[in-house]
């Protein structure tokens, strides 16, 4: 994500949120969320909470400035390959979730980071209210990409009755 301008010439202060955040110039050009525009990256610096980086046809700190709050997107095929466990965020967002009696108990809406564990928020069936459930292997043992679902054992208590 673009956090705004660095400096007069034209950099922008660039927020990573890659697993190794210095590979974010490795997946370029990067897109907007719109498709609308690519930019070639080059990282300058580390400053503060990510990097100093020149992207390709912003020369003007008011460019740059234009841009604060862009969210930059690598296209799929660039993205590095992940073990058979780990998933990328955005392909959990939509996937309904299943209790391991095969009733639906929701529908992923985000993926929250936190520190402890990360949070899948659910919205529940039948209403336009969310859940948290965390997502460790001991509540969510079965993430089917190829199928298009997950399966959770939440603890009793966890989710709003269903019943």
């Amino acid at each position: 994500m673009i956090a705004g301008s660095f400096g007069v010439r034209g950099e922008v202060r660039l927020k990573s949120y890659c697993a190794e955040p210095s590979a974010i110039a490795d997946y370029g050009p990067l897109e907007t969320e719109d498709g609308r525009r690519r930019f070639d990256v080059t990282l300058t610096r580390p400053v503060k909470d990510g990097y100093a980086a020149r992207m390709t046809g912003i020369a003007t700190k008011e460019e740059a400035d234009a841009l604060r709050g862009t969210r930059l997107f690598a296209p799929r095929d660039r993205l590095p390959a992940l073990e058979d466990d780990e998933y990328y965020f955005s392909d959990l967002i939509g996937l309904p979730v299943f209790d391991s009696g095969g009733v639906e108990i929701g529908k992923v809406k985000a993926v929250l980071e936190n520190p402890g564990a990360d949070l899948l928020e659910l919205r529940l069936p039948g209403t336009s209210e969310t859940a948290l459930l965390p997502f460790t292997r001991a509540i969510v043992p079965t993430v089917d990409l190829a199928a298009g679902r997950i399966v959770a054992d939440p603890p009793e208590g966890l989710l709003p009755d269903r019943g």
